[in-house]
């Protein structure tokens, strides 16, 4: 990660985050990717991250209940891997033998995937909604250039959608997911899939997500040196990205430029308040909402790009909270971004209420029956 001391200052990042970002420098680096040569990248992508006090200091600790295994998933031109991780059977839900299954896109600028780092993630995220997760190692750029991630992802929900038997997962209830670039794809797939007749999406959570390549918002000329995300790291990944400049303009590209935003999966759009992609985030989410498409909108305060990666990043654990609520299939208007330890709380208070509610309507029945 890239950040500066004088940034952190200007943006009044906490003394917590603070120590997060000198972590990350330690553990991750403080390479200036836009400066890396292909081979660098690829290096970097692949770097083993150790098991080490300091790397679970800054990415947490593995829940040892989570099952971890790895498929291969075929795709036109080649083979993915595919990272999954679920629940053991101990903590299988009550209600149903069947979990949700979300299928997770990471970040990366769709250069930049470390798959090490990643497990750390979707294991937290299997772990905090009880789902299964499936995260994809699409291929990257520059290597591959657009449309490559695009189709590759497309192509992960189709297998995943077929192999939902197998896995004993809810075929009526998968749900696409993605910080950042991983974002930008899981909202394209949505896309992909409704114009496709492809498989039906329960839901999209998309997490401070690329919508728009042109780089034209009020957001990035605000925060265009923002301490983890800069203007010039975003072009470099664009570039790196595109095939020909006039990429950017395709709404699988840029889903924001797209001339219909109907019929679309309902959405849950997380920004942070000190990103260039803030606007990305937030325009999406009214493009969405103007074409009827479930949707809420979601602001991390003094919220950085990239801090949904680590646990004690700023507002990580109220986006975790969040999207616990949103697999769970909580109404999308009564979604918040509280603490964890504050929705349990409140859904223990639910749980009771409606207990009482139940144990009300049978003894009116029984009264109505004697």
């Amino acid at each position: 990660m890239r950040h500066s001391q004088k940034e952190e200052n200007r943006y009044q990042i906490s003394r917590k985050m603070q120590r997060v970002l000198t972590l990350a420098d330690k553990v991750l680096g403080n390479d200036d990717v836009t400066e890396l040569s292909e081979t660098q990248i690829h290096e970097l992508n692949k770097k083993n991250i150790p098991n080490t006090r300091r790397t679970r200091a800054l990415l947490g600790t593995k829940n040892r209940n989570i099952e971890h295994n790895t498929f291969i998933i075929p795709v036109e031109g080649g083979a993915l891997t595919g990272y999954y991780f679920v629940p053991r059977s101990s903590v299988t839900p009550r209600i149903s033998s069947l979990r949700p299954l979300i299928i997770f896109y990471h970040g990366g600028g769709w250069v930049l995937g470390n798959m090490d780092v990643y497990t750390y993630v979707c294991n937290r995220i299997a772990s905090v909604t009880n789902a299964a997760v499936l995260a994809v190692d699409y291929r990257l750029a520059p290597t591959h250039t657009f449309p490559t991630a695009t189709e590759d992802c497309y192509a992960a929900l189709l297998w995943a959608s077929q192999g939902a038997r197998y896995w004993k997962v809810d075929p009526e209830r998968i749900f696409v997911m993605g910080d950042s670039a991983g974002g930008n794809l899981a909202a394209v797939v949505c896309r992909m899939s409704r114009d496709r007749k492809g498989p039906a999406i329960a839901g999209q959570a998309l997490i401070y997500p690329a919508t728009d390549g042109r780089m034209r918002t009020a957001s990035y000329q605000q925060h265009k040196d923002s301490p983890t995300l800069t203007m010039k790291m975003m072009q470099f990944f664009i570039q790196s990205y595109q095939s020909e400049p006039k990429d950017t303009l395709n709404p699988s590209f840029s889903p924001l430029l797209s001339k219909d935003h109907s019929r679309l999966p309902p959405a849950l759009i997380i920004g942070a308040e000190y990103d260039p992609l803030l606007d990305d985030a937030k325009l999406y989410s009214e493009s969405l909402r103007s074409a009827d498409t479930p949707v809420t909108f979601l602001e991390i305060p003094h919220g950085l790009h990239g801090s949904f990666i680590f646990p004690k990043g700023e507002g990580t654990d109220e986006v975790y909270s969040a999207l616990r609520q949103f697999i769970s299939g909580r109404n999308l208007q009564n979604i918040a971004l509280i603490k964890m330890s504050e929705l349990i709380r409140q859904t223990k208070r639910e749980q009771v209420h409606l207990r009482r509610k139940n144990k009300g309507y049978i003894a009116a029945g029984v009264s109505d029956s004697t």
